[in-house]
């Protein structure tokens, strides 16, 4: 496990294209398919990862508090499966299962979606307002594993309401740490290390 943290894309940025199948129903999913009236919360995460397990439940329930409220949820895992078999699509629909998601949960095989987001780390999110404009790109919560600090999702949650609200994001936001994302061997991203 290599303790990693988000790369802080600019805030502004435009959400990049994605075309991507949902592990679940095995449709493929767009930015126009999962955005929100309100905005779109990306994620990155796995199935594997100890950062992600310590949090899923609470990823599980932030997607069921938001969506009523006009953001779309879509978590994306990019880890390859050569290297982390356990993080293959059959895997990652028991996690749904296991954690309640009720959005789009899709595998980037290519790796070129994380690598288009910046992601680095699971978890990586990277909130979008209404105009697909980066707001937040910061952690959940300052809980980790074996920190003894309880899951809230506080920090997300704190700019997601802002987001529903109408208001602005405070750009003062702490990276996300977890694992990093399980690059094919060669094919790491000029960001990454």
């Amino acid at each position: 496990m290599v303790r990693t943290e988000s790369t802080m894309l600019p805030l502004g940025t435009s959400a990049p294209e994605l075309s991507l199948e949902d592990v679940v129903s095995g449709k493929t999913v767009t930015l126009s398919d999962v955005k929100g009236d309100k905005g779109l919360l990306v994620m990155f995460i796995c199935q594997h990862c100890p950062f992600v397990k310590h949090v899923e439940d609470e990823l599980g329930k932030i997607g069921q508090d938001y969506t009523s409220q006009g953001v779309g949820v879509l978590a994306i895992s990019a880890n390859s499966v050569e290297t982390h078999p356990q993080d293959n699509p059959e895997n990652m629909r028991e996690q749904v299962k296991r954690a309640n998601f009720t959005f789009p949960y899709a595998y980037d095989a290519s790796q070129e979606v994380a690598k288009s987001y910046t992601a680095a780390c699971t978890p990586d999110f990277f909130l979008f307002d209404g105009d697909l404009k980066l707001a937040y790109r910061g952690q959940l919560d300052d809980s980790r594993p074996g920190n003894d600090k309880p899951v809230t999702g506080k920090d997300l949650r704190a700019a997601l309401d802002q987001l529903v609200s109408g208001q602005t994001v405070p750009t003062e936001q702490m990276p996300s740490i977890g694992c990093n994302i399980k690059w094919v061997p060669g094919k790491e991203p000029a960001y990454f290390g």
